[in-house]
């Protein structure tokens, strides 16, 4: 049985490389009229180097990264009452770590997708530094999230986008609450 999801001003739209963290985090950030930080703009230039070498991250390339995401949106949710990331996410301890950085708790928003689905997608995308050649190491450093234990909502990649935004933007019904104005 899931657990109730917990208030959050922070939302992270997370997955594997080309399930559609981005597409989804910014529409989801436009229906809340929040700002929408993605995570690929966090790397160090170390860490896209090596991506585009087509090696992939350490957990030692990682920490930095997710630190600076955290802390940044953390102050965005500061500034304007909530913030939306995309940010792989991939390991149980990174979201961990990243909702410690951020100093409050944080949703996030998992695209399920198999790896025939997300390999299709991949494979009709260019990304700036993600060769396909990273795909199987992002799914071997995947810790699918636990709805019994961590503060996540599932969804399929498959569903729409305008799908997936409802669903999410239904899942924080209690955002609107907060301040936007400040």
């Amino acid at each position: 049985m899931p657990m109730p999801l917990q208030a959050a001003r922070i939302i992270i739209v997370m997955g594997v490389s080309s399930s559609g963290k981005s597409t989804i985090g910014k529409s989801v950030a436009r229906r809340l009229h929040v700002p929408f930080l993605d995570g690929d703009d966090y790397h160090p230039d170390a860490n896209v180097e090596k991506m585009r070498e087509g090696t992939p991250l350490t957990d030692d390339d990682r920490w930095p990264w997710l630190e600076r995401l955290a802390q940044s949106l953390h102050e965005a949710a500061d500034r304007k009452g909530a913030a939306v990331g995309a940010c792989s996410a991939l390991k149980r301890s990174y979201r961990d770590y990243m909702v410690e950085k951020a100093g409050e708790p944080i949703l996030f928003v998992y695209l399920h997708g198999d790896k025939d689905v997300i390999a299709a997608r991949m494979a009709k995308r260019s990304h700036e530094f993600m060769p396909t050649s990273l795909l199987d190491s992002q799914f071997e450093t995947l810790e699918i999230p636990d709805p019994e234990t961590e503060n996540v909502l599932v969804l399929p990649v498959t569903d729409s986008v305008e799908k997936l935004t409802m669903s999410t933007v239904k899942s924080v019904d209690h955002i609107k609450s907060f301040k936007r104005w400040q």
